[in-house]
């Protein structure tokens, strides 16, 4: 998986977490390295929001396919909601016909819980980021694994007004076994994604949509960003890609969970 970049940001995510064990480096580089060791089954009752406790498993293998099958295209933003940039994308996503999923930072969630409300409002999906989008996730224990993940979940349906993350997707694609695990346990899909647009490093907007028409070849899977930064210019990559996408013959769906 693709490796993110950022600091400033991170920095003031880490030290809002309420009620999250304190991290150690507030300003970690985005990486995404896979965790070798052999998957455990993890035991979710522990920390589990205490609403709805019962709910059906997930698979717990990195979900790429889209629902709409080989012509579907799944279109996945990452680490907001933000309160200049996700309005945008909503109306963008919205005057196009696609729905979206959205990968919310905990922190973020519960900030902006209107934003949570209007995203469930029109139609999209919401994902799992973890409460502070720690990319180093993977070299962290398990009970600090478990924390950010099950504090997020309780975070972002609260902000929702009840409904859950359907999905998780590792900070800068750092799951672990356990990680997909406890996530699968609770209901969320493991989440990946098969094209980066790069957009968190603002390289232009003709380089955005070249890189997505180049690459929607390899996967349905598509990773924007509507927060950590500026996001003009992913406003403006999807106002071409979206459209270009349709005319493709690509309908726009929702991972497989």
């Amino acid at each position: 998986m693709s490796k993110h970049k950022g600091k400033g940001w991170h920095g003031r995510l880490l030290t809002t977490a309420l009620g999250v064990t304190a991290v150690a480096a507030a300003a970690s580089m985005w990486t995404a390295q896979a965790n070798p060791v052999a998957a455990r089954q993890p035991d979710a009752r522990v920390s589990v929001p205490d609403q709805d406790r019962q709910v059906a498993k997930v698979a717990a293998d990195i979900a790429h396919a889209s629902d709409r099958g080989p012509q579907g295209v799944n279109i996945t933003i990452d680490d907001g909601p933000d309160p200049k940039w996700t309005p945008q994308v909503l109306q963008l996503l919205k005057d196009n016909g696609t729905k979206a999923t959205f990968c919310m930072v905990g922190t973020q969630a519960q900030a902006y819980p209107d934003l949570v409300k209007a995203v469930v409002a029109d139609g999209h999906r919401l994902c799992n980021h973890t409460v502070s989008h720690d990319t180093t996730m993977d070299t962290k224990s398990e009970a600090y694994q478990s924390k950010q993940i099950l504090d997020a979940e309780r975070m972002i349906t609260k902000a929702s007004g009840g409904v859950r993350p359907q999905y998780y997707r590792a900070p800068g694609g750092a799951f672990t076994p356990y990680s997909r695990q406890l996530a699968a346990s609770r209901g969320m899909r493991p989440l990946g994604w098969n094209v980066d647009s790069k957009d968190f490093e603002r390289p232009g907007v003709d380089t955005m949509v070249a890189t997505v028409k180049s690459e929607i070849s390899d996967g349905p899977t598509v990773l924007f960003h509507d927060a950590g930064g500026e996001r003009s210019q992913t406003v403006a990559a999807l106002r071409e890609v979206l459209p270009w996408l349709k005319q493709e013959g690509y309908s726009f769906g929702f991972p497989v969970r």
